[in-house]
């Protein structure tokens, strides 16, 4: 909470000036604060007379940084197998670790886990701690997040990654907030100050109109989530060598509120467009939901999977699980052809790791095309037709 000491308050205006979200003001002579603060504290750094302070701040401050070491990363372990974006994790992971000259550990909580303990350390962990236990077989944001947080309380790393996905989502946060730790969610860039060794985080902000960089220098651990596909894994290592700690879960931990009585897999997670190595893409330029159909023919000729911009979704043309963007998801294939998008910054920042960006579109200017490898001008009614000829006959020969 931000405080202001109405005593010391001449009311200058710096902060008001100052502030980025508009947030202060100046009323008969004294600051006053909005809604709008976000404790950046930049009106505290430019406050002369020492009006201004965040309560809590000192309590912080006074933490040991020092007795705060090691890399950690969430193994999530879902129906029998690891997400894809925890070895994700352990790549980027390996590189934080060795920049602060530490070990890299991964925690994998779950029920008959198998050789998920051993994947984990040939993508790049040191050290896993494995918690199996029948009473983990389903997921519960109390049980899990128990547990990972009683491990973070006695081993103390400084530095705890996740995956922004349903289930990092739902209990990182809590963890996050029992240890009184900062949290950055849907990360696409993590980086060490040299400086400090502190844990630069980056993420989109206002819409993906700006990137912002989040360092918490005061609280431990640094904790971030990350969307899937931002980072890539490293090259499995069948000799890598490592240590696997079994923990017993503390019985208390594994007591909670909620029972889950059936998990049942929709038929919206059979839309994988994360693990699609070929996307094609539509938008508003499809005019219709029929469009889609176009859309579809040209992926199956390809192999590839459906995709769509947030614009598409809305209109009711395909369902969610197709979105990609700020608001739907992260993909990185290694050919995406979008059709009839314009290139919002909010599109864009869930597809501009593909390998290859071929852009279909009627307007030349559209800022697809500043991204695209490959662009084409024109109605894409015309064109698809003529690619798909052109790979039928390739086909052929």
């Amino acid at each position: 909470m931000l405080i202001i000491d109405t005593e010391l308050c001449i009311g200058c205006g710096v902060c008001e000036s100052s502030c980025p979200f508009g947030a202060i003001t100046v009323v008969d002579g004294l600051a006053v604060v909005g809604e709008g603060c976000t404790l950046c504290g930049t009106c505290v750094e430019g406050c002369e007379p020492g009006a201004l302070k965040i309560e809590g701040a000192e309590k912080a401050a006074s933490l040991d940084l020092a007795s705060w070491s090691g890399v950690w990363v969430y193994g999530e372990f879902r129906r029998g197998s690891l997400a894809p974006v925890s070895l994700e994790l352990l790549g980027v992971g390996r590189k934080l670790a060795n920049s602060r000259k530490v070990p890299l550990t991964a925690v994998l909580i779950g029920s008959e886990t198998g050789d998920a303990a051993q994947q984990l350390i040939g993508h790049g962990a040191d050290i896993v701690y494995r918690i199996d236990d029948p009473a983990l077989a389903h997921f519960t944001d109390e049980a899990y997040g128990a547990i990972l947080t009683s491990l973070i309380q006695q081993h103390k790393p400084e530095i705890v990654l996740a995956g922004a996905t349903a289930i990092g989502r739902s209990f990182i946060p809590g963890v996050a907030t029992t240890l009184g730790a900062g949290l950055t969610a849907d990360c696409t860039q993590l980086a060490i100050r040299e400086e400090d060794g502190a844990l630069l985080q980056t993420r989109p902000a206002f819409g993906g109109n700006i990137m912002a960089t989040i360092v918490c220098p005061h609280s431990r651990p640094q904790m971030s989530t990350v969307r899937p596909k931002v980072m890539k894994p490293l090259v499995f290592d069948g000799e890598r060598q490592g240590k696997i700690i079994e923990v017993k879960p503390n019985p208390a931990h594994l007591q909670t509120r909620v029972r889950v009585i059936e998990s049942v897999v929709s038929e919206q997670d059979d839309v994988n467009i994360q693990e699609a190595d070929i996307l094609v893409a539509g938008g508003r330029g499809l005019d219709t939901a029929q469009g889609f159909v176009l859309m579809r023919e040209l992926a199956a000729s390809l192999g590839g999977a459906i995709a769509a911009t947030r614009a598409a979704v809305d209109a009711g043309w395909i369902r969610y699980p197709h979105q990609v963007g700020q608001t739907g998801k992260t993909v990185a294939p290694k050919l995406y052809i979008a059709c009839g998008i314009s290139g919002a910054v909010q599109h864009v920042a869930g597809m501009q790791s593909a390998e290859t960006i071929v852009a279909i579109n009627r307007d030349k200017n559209a800022p697809i095309f500043d991204v695209a490898d490959f662009g084409l001008v024109g109605d894409l009614f015309e064109i698809v037709p003529k690619l798909l000829t052109q790979i039928e006959e390739r086909r052929k020969l």
